[in-house]
């Protein structure tokens, strides 16, 4: 009986690694597509575009040579690259992923005006017109021009064009279906600039991403007075550790003074705009995104520390805009770009027990632009894909924020508490917490040595943080039922400092119970059992509460009034977890250094950079909160992950 048992079991076992065998030949196989693929497939062509205004744009089109039928379009406009340049010259996939060139599109890929090979003068995040002579250009009028010579000078195509993009081109995508081609069928801007001072990329609520934005632009920013092959440029910190190279450079004038030497012209024009003036106001394409035509999906990670913001201020600024349209979201448990790559199964020591970017890319991407450029398959898509964290599953609404929701409130108690019954202390002599903040020694944003902005930070574990004196904690008592956040956060402090400017940075966080499990691969020997995961962090920049476009100076010691709104989120806190509130004010080199005194810090010297005492109240006249939206019982199923 028992050899009997052990055959059958080894039977089992052989039947299921021929399975697995199997699926992961399949997997691959739909991940190969390769050189070899697409010369086989496709012809590659080369294009300077004309358009309105006499500039010429180059462009690179991949045309299937199966002629038998007819194909649309897929176009990425990008200030980054379209290499390989020349005819000869092949890219290695096609498309947003391997199942686009299998599927057969004419592909497009095109340097945006000013970049590489396309002649005219590059605009970071060029300025949309919404009224323009017949010879004026913005990003909108060279995308309509762009379909316009596609449509008329390449054959064998269905009349429908699709774009999409990441980041930079997600900008371009946004701003190309505004005033759109007929053409334009369908349009997938993912993590897309939006807004650069408000919520994206250089700037959190006024305060500026200093890694992003120094990295980024010293090797973005440098000039390129004419159409070249060659652009590529390194920049050396001299150092792995960017906490020490940030705090080492100073004031922020020390960037162009010690290593730009006045070659990167944006980082000295953004230099000069320390306040939401028109330079930022034009930047914001919210306002023009309005009778959008074309089909959207906006795409966006819960964990992306660059666009986050953008994605889903994209989708709430169309489906306002836009209320008769077309208009999906899709918010999946990655970083900046991570649902095009990998399978999104793990961040850091997070783990999501599914591959999430897989089942995106093939069962959400492909099949939307299936539908509205080649008009196969059915439109199953719900309003919004979301991905709940805790719980990891996906979700289908009909509406985000989902309808579901009740507002419930956070209260800050003295003694580290946080509950929803609002504190009964009065008075403000003993109602607060007070902590030390000093901008020659401020609070890492992440436990290791690393040069820039870390994506994986969105999720790290924040017991260093919470340890340090110059970080006050609130924490709830463990939770007894699964508790659902979906939606934004809404932060009221009443605060008050005894500089004349200050720096809030509130983070919300899931503490896992002690006996939570480690991973089973486990190299770095990290213990999960009371991790404190970043469920979202912001920061406000306090000048900056009452107008982004006059800041005004706190009166030292005098509390105040901070109210600012933190990016949505979809996390359920699990039974026996506990949410915890940090509250900071600096969270370097995320975040530029707040020299803690009211001045224009973009031309602050070494004299500026003053110690603080911060105070938060917490009485029955100033409770200080975080306001969350929680899904009521009668949750939406899950989706099932093939």
């Amino acid at each position: 009986m028992r050899s009997s048992f052990r055959t059958e079991s080894v039977i089992r076992s052989i039947v299921m690694a021929t399975l697995v065998f199997l699926v992961t030949l399949a997997e691959v196989h739909v991940q190969a597509q390769g050189i070899e693929h697409v010369k086989a497939n496709y012809t590659k062509y080369e294009y300077r575009i004309p358009m309105r205004d006499g500039k010429r744009l180059f462009t690179s089109v991949y045309v299937p040579k199966d002629s038998s039928r007819t194909y649309p379009f897929l176009m990425t406009r990008t200030p980054y690259n379209v290499k390989p340049y020349g005819v000869d010259q092949y890219r290695s996939d096609l498309g947003p992923s391997p199942l686009f060139g299998k599927a057969g599109y004419i592909f497009v890929y095109q340097d945006v005006r000013g970049r590489w090979m396309s002649e005219g003068e590059f605009v970071n995040m060029r300025p949309h017109l919404a009224q323009k002579t017949p010879q004026q250009i913005d990003e909108s009028t060279d995308t309509y021009d762009t379909i316009d010579w596609l449509i008329k000078q390449i054959p064998n195509h269905n009349g429908k064009v699709g774009m999409t993009g990441i980041s930079y081109p997600g900008f371009y995508t946004s701003a190309g279906m505004i005033d759109a081609h007929p053409a334009l069928a369908a349009c997938s801007p993912q993590a897309p600039i939006v807004d650069w001072f408000v919520g994206d990329d250089w700037h959190h609520n006024g305060a500026l991403q200093l890694p992003h934005a120094f990295n980024f632009m010293a090797t973005f920013g440098r000039p390129r007075p004419e159409p070249t092959k060659k652009f590529d440029y390194k920049f050396d910190h001299d150092t792995p550790d960017g906490y020490e190279f940030f705090l080492q450079m100073g004031p922020l004038p020390n960037a162009d003074a010690l290593y730009y030497k006045g070659d990167v012209a944006f980082w000295n024009e953004v230099m000069k705009h320390g306040n939401y003036d028109e330079f930022w106001k034009e930047r914001n394409l919210r306002p023009h995104l309005k009778q959008i035509r074309p089909a959207v999906m906006t795409v966006g990670g819960w964990f992306d520390a660059e666009n986050l913001f953008g994605a889903l201020e994209t989708y709430k600024a169309i489906e306002a805009g836009s209320p008769n349209g077309t208009n999906i979201l899709v918010m999946g448990p990655w970083v900046h770009g991570g649902w095009s790559r990998g399978d999104g199964e793990t961040l850091g020591h997070v783990t999501f027990n599914s591959k999430t970017a897989a089942f995106y890319r093939e069962q959400i991407e492909f099949p939307f632009f299936e539908f509205h450029l080649k008009g196969e398959g059915k439109q199953t898509h719900p309003e919004a894909w979301v991905f709940e964290t805790g719980t990891n599953v996906w979700k289908k609404y009909d509406a985000w924020p989902p309808k579901n929701v009740v507002a419930q409130t956070l209260y800050f108690h003295s003694g580290g508490k946080l509950d929803n019954e609002i504190p009964q202390e009065s008075g403000s002599t003993s109602a607060y917490d007070e902590y030390p903040s000093d901008p020659a020694k401020p609070v890492p944003y992440l436990d290791k040595i690393n040069i820039g902005m870390a994506p994986e930070y969105m999720t790290a574990d924040q017991r260093h943080a919470a340890r340090r004196p110059d970080v006050v904690v609130y924490q709830s008592e463990p939770l007894e039922v699964d508790t659902t956040l979906a939606g934004p956060l809404e932060v009221k402090l009443y605060v008050s400092t005894s500089g004349t400017d200050s720096d809030w940075v509130v983070k919300l966080i899931d503490v896992y119970p002690n006996d939570y499990p480690d991973p089973k691969e486990n190299p770095g020997g990290v213990r999960m059992g009371g991790y404190q995961q970043l469920i979202r962090g912001d920061v406000f920049r306090g000048k900056y509460r009452k107008s982004f476009e006059r800041p005004e100076p706190f009166v030292p010691n005098q509390p105040d009034l901070v109210k600012f709104t933190i990016p949505d989120v979809c996390h359920a806190f699990r039974p026996g977890h506990r949410i915890m509130i940090q509250v900071q004010s600096s969270w370097f080199p995320l975040i530029d250094r707040n020299p803690q005194t009211f001045v224009d810090i973009y031309t602050a010297k070494p004299a500026d950079f003053q110690k603080a005492t911060q105070r938060i109240y917490h009485s029955a006249t100033m409770p200080s909160q975080m306001t969350v939206r929680i899904q009521k019982p009668t949750s939406v199923p899950a989706v099932p992950v093939k």
